[in-house]
C-alpha cells in the first residue's frame, strides 16, 4: 500500500502538523513524520487545511436492491466519500427490505464491491416494516453484516408492544432501535408542517405532537426495559424538551438532527417547489433555532444526512404527488460549518464529535470516529474551511438530484477523503482508481 504524507494539517483545526498514512494507519506525526517517509511515499500539501476523523453518517438511504434508478451503494457511497464520509448506515426500506440476514449481507458485500466507504446496513425492525412481526433482528446481528441498528425508518414502529419486544431483544447483543417518530394517526394525508404556512397554503399539516408523543412513549418504554433508543430525524423544538428530559433521568436515548432541519424552514413550502418536501417536514424558524442550540450542549447528539435521493419523475411533479426526501451527503458538513461553526456554536472538535466520534459509537462501529493520533486508523477528511461553493446539483456525485441547496453558495470543501490510508478523495474529486473497479 503507498504511504502518503500529509503535510500541514491541523487536526480539529489545532496547530498544524504532518500526518504519516502507511498500512492502513496513522504511523508519525509531527517531525517523526517527515522523518519516517521514504522515496515512494506521497506527499499531500494540506496547508490551511482542517484534518477531521472520517465523517460518519447513521442514517443513509441508498435505495439498492430495488430502486437502482435513484441510487445505487456504488454511487451512494461515492457521493458520501466526496462529502468527507468514511462510513455510512445504509437504511433498510429497500425492495426487498432489508429484513433478513440475506439481504443485509447482498448490501454488505455491495458496499465492500464499491470500496468507497464502509457500509454498515441497517435492519428492519418489522417484516416488510408493516409494523405487524419482528423481523429476524438476531439472525441479522450474528450475520456477515453484524448489524447493530436496526430502524424502519420511513414507517414508524407505531405498535408499542412490538417496540418494547424489539428492545428487549437487541439488548442481547447491545443493539439500538432507530425510531421514525411519526404517529400515524395523526399524519395522514399531511404535507408540510402544521402552522401558519400551512394553512395559508391550504396543504395538510403535520403537527409537532405527531413526532413528540411518540418520542416521548418510546423513552419510557426504554427507561422500562432498560435499552438503548434513537431518535431519527428530530425536528421539533417539543421533541428537544422531551429527549432532555430523557436524558437528565438517565435514560438511554441518543437524536440526530439533518442539516437541512438545521437551515432550512417551511416558509420555503410557499414556492410549491417539491425539493422541499421531506418528513419529517421543515419546520419553524423557533424549531431551527431550538434544534442549534440542542446539537451544541449535546441534547442532540449527532448530525444524520437522511440522504433520500429519487428519480426526477418522483420530484419533477405537483406537490401532493412528489416523493418525500431530500439529498444530504455531498453538503453535509457544509451546512454544518455554516449553522454551527461560523455562528460560534461548535468549534472542529465539536463538528468531529457530533459528524464523527458520536455517530460511530451509537452506531457500534469499529475503526471510525477515532483519535487523529498514531497507531489509530486513518480514516479522515481534510477540509478547506475558507472555500466558498455553489451547490450544482447536476455535477454532484450522487445519481439524483433532489438537492434542497441548489444555488445556494455553502462554506467549506472536502478536499480530500482516506479511508484507512487510501484516498478515495484527492483534490476534492473520487479517486477513480482506489478500487479494482467500478460498478
Amino acid at each position: 500500500m503507498t504511504s502518503y504524507l500529509i503535510r500541514g494539517a491541523a487536526p480539529l483545526g489545532g496547530e498544524p502538523t504532518d500526518l504519516l498514512l502507511t498500512d492502513g494507519v496513522i504511523a508519525a506525526t509531527g517531525a517523526d513524520a517527515a522523518a519516517g517517509a521514504d522515496s515512494d511515499t506521497q506527499v499531500v500539501d494540506a496547508e490551511g487545511l482542517v484534518a477531521l476523523p472520517g465523517l460518519v453518517d447513521l442514517h443513509t438511504h441508498l435505495r439498492e436492491p430495488g430502486r437502482e434508478d435513484a441510487e445505487t451503494v456504488w454511487s451512494g457511497t461515492r457521493a458520501a466519500a466526496v462529502g468527507g464520509f468514511t462510513a455510512v448506515h445504509a437504511m433498510a426500506n429497500t425492495y426487498p427490505v432489508a429484513d433478513t440476514a440475506g439481504v443485509v449481507e447482498q448490501v454488505w458485500r455491495l458496499g465492500r464491491e464499491a470500496g468507497w466507504v464502509d457500509v454498515l446496513p441497517v435492519g428492519a425492525v418489522t417484516v416488510g416494516l408493516a409494523g405487524e412481526q419482528l423481523a429476524e433482528l438476531g439472525a441479522m446481528a450474528t450475520s456477515k453484516a453484524r448489524v447493530r441498528v436496526f430502524s424502519d425508518d420511513g414507517k414508524c414502529v407505531w405498535d408499542p408492544v412490538l417496540m418494547r419486544r424489539a428492545l428487549e431483544y437487541v439488548k442481547a447483543f447491545d443493539g439500538v432501535v432507530a425510531q421514525h417518530a411519526q404517529e400515524p394517526r395523526l399524519t395522514e394525508g399531511a404535507q408540510m408542517n402544521e402552522g401558519v404556512v400551512s394553512a395559508e397554503l391550504g396543504l395538510t399539516g403535520w403537527p409537532a405532537v405527531a413526532e413528540e408523543s411518540i418520542i416521548a412513549r418510546d423513552v419510557l418504554l426504554a427507561e422500562h426495559v432498560g435499552s438503548r433508543v434513537h431518535i431519527c430525524h428530530l425536528s421539533t423544538a417539543g421533541s428537544v424538551e422531551i429527549v432532555r428530559w430523557a436524558k437528565s433521568r438517565g435514560i438511554d436515548v441518543t437524536a440526530e438532527v439533518t442539516p437541512h432541519h438545521l437551515l432550512l424552514t417551511d416558509d420555503l413550502a410557499r414556492s410549491y417547489d417539491p425539493v422541499f418536501k421531506v418528513n419529517p417536514p421543515l419546520r419553524t424558524e423557533e424549531d431551527v433555532l431550538a434544534l442549534r442550540a440542542a446539537l451544541a450542549d449535546g441534547t442532540i447528539d449527532i448530525v444524520a444526512t437522511d440522504h433520500a435521493p429519487h428519480p426526477v419523475e418522483d420530484k419533477d411533479c405537483e406537490w401532493a404527488d412528489a416523493a418525500f426526501g431530500m439529498t444530504g451527503l455531498e453538503t453535509a458538513l457544509p451546512v454544518v460549518i455554516e449553522t454551527m461553526v461560523e455562528p460560534g456554536l461548535l468549534d472542529w472538535a465539536g463538528v468531529a464529535r457530533v459528524l464523527s466520534t458520536a455517530p460511530a459509537r451509537i452506531g457500534r462501529v469499529e475503526g471510525h470516529g477515532r483519535p487523529i493520533a498514531v497507531g489509530e486508523p486513518a480514516n479522515l477528511t481534510l477540509v478547506d474551511p475558507a472555500a466558498r461553493v455553489t451547490v450544482d446539483g447536476a455535477h454532484q456525485a450522487t445519481t439524483s438530484r433532489n438537492t434542497p441547496f441548489q444555488g445556494r453558495t455553502l462554506p467549506g470543501r472536502v478536499v480530500a477523503t482516506f479511508l484507512r490510508g487510501r484516498p478515495t478523495v484527492l483534490d476534492a474529486q473520487p479517486v477513480a482508481e482506489h478500487t479494482g473497479g467500478s460498478r
